[in-house]
């Protein structure tokens, strides 16, 4: 284990089913949430409009999921275990995605009631896929 790197030690080929299903739960969450804003034709006349939306956020879960361990040999084990790792990432992956939407995106900000939703949206969204990945396995 000494032998390995960091991501080496945070990264396990096993858990890619996981990450797949991550990605898609917080891509349907962030959609949903761009819905509220917005609606389904302005969307598909501009997709950006959804990009904008939940690129810093995407983002910052590619940074968060892998330094967190949501993909290490423990994150894809068991739900005890799997569920706070996604939790954990979830919450770092919020606090880049508002500090990328805040700086890069200028108009966006980052209000605590959206900073809320972020927060309990993601982890709703990501607990109930890996809580259903374990029980359909």
């Amino acid at each position: 284990m000494a032998d390995q790197s960091f991501l080496e030690q945070r990264l396990d080929a096993s858990t890619w089913p996981i990450a797949v299903g991550d990605v898609l739960a917080l891509l349907v969450f962030l959609f949903l949430g761009t819905l509220q804003h917005s609606t389904l034709e302005a969307i598909r006349a501009d997709p950006t409009i959804y990009l904008l939306a939940a690129g810093p956020f995407v983002l910052g879960w590619f940074v968060s999921a892998p330094l967190v361990g949501a993909y290490s040999p423990g994150g894809g084990s068991a739900p005890n275990s799997s569920i706070p790792l996604a939790i954990r990432s979830w919450i770092l992956a919020v606090l880049v995605g508002l500090i990328v939407r805040t700086v890069a995106l200028p108009g966006r900000g980052a209000a605590v009631s959206f900073t809320i939703v972020m927060l309990v949206g993601g982890t709703v969204f990501l607990s109930a896929w890996r809580f259903l990945y374990f029980k359909l396995r």
